[in-house]
């Protein structure tokens, strides 16, 4: 079940949303300001477009927009922390299904070569970086297990890849796999919210000026 944190008038994110949402202010300078008061004034259709991209949950866009102004980065984040680890289980899904299956590089070079037309960031080239050139019989191994874990779990393996070869990405399903579902799937929501606050920065520089 996901967690049910408390709206109210002031959202206290708690040790868990602190530990997820983590300290980063994502530093100080005009680029960070310029990035906020986008994030603050863009028009809702834009803002809704590119937060979907940071992450794919329609709710979670929607609530994140409802809630500007924020008075700074990590406000941003901490409320983004928040909204995500309240909103129902579909709405978990939804944002799990924005992603590419882990370590499918062929799948990421088509949606890279898509938005390259389009010129659209395509921040998941840059996340799944260790699969890309790791050996064939560890994709092959990674893909295999891919289709096992959403077999048992009903949606697709999440982990922020960021760093991490795909042979540690594979070491990491593996462990992940005895969990039960109601276990996994907040610890799946959890590393998407590890790929959200590093988006947010990604939109943030790339708003900056």
């Amino acid at each position: 079940q996901p967690l049910g944190l408390a709206f109210g008038s002031g959202l206290g994110i708690g040790h868990m949303g602190a530990a997820l949402f983590g300290g980063g202010g994502g530093g100080g300078g005009d680029a960070v300001s310029a990035g906020l008061d986008y994030v603050n004034n863009a028009p809702a259709a834009a803002l809704r477009e590119d937060l979907m991209r940071v992450c794919h949950s329609a709710t979670w866009a929607s609530t994140m927009i409802e809630a500007r102004p924020f008075a700074s980065v990590a406000d941003l984040k901490r409320y983004a922390a928040d909204f995500w680890m309240a909103v129902d289980e579909a709405d978990w899904l939804e944002g799990f299904r924005g992603h590419p299956r882990i370590g499918d590089v062929d799948a990421l070079r088509k949606k890279f070569a898509a938005a390259k037309a389009t010129g659209a960031k395509v921040w998941e080239s840059g996340e799944q970086s260790g699969a890309d050139g790791a050996a064939e019989e560890t994709l092959v191994a990674l893909r295999q297990a891919n289709v096992d874990y959403e077999a048992k779990f009903g949606f697709i393996f999440l982990v922020c890849a960021s760093g991490k070869t795909a042979e540690e990405m594979l070491a990491i399903l593996q462990s992940r796999f005895p969990n039960p579902r109601d276990e996994e799937i907040v610890v799946a929501a959890g590393e998407q919210n590890k790929i959200t606050m590093l988006r947010l920065d990604k939109l943030l520089a790339e708003h900056g000026g």
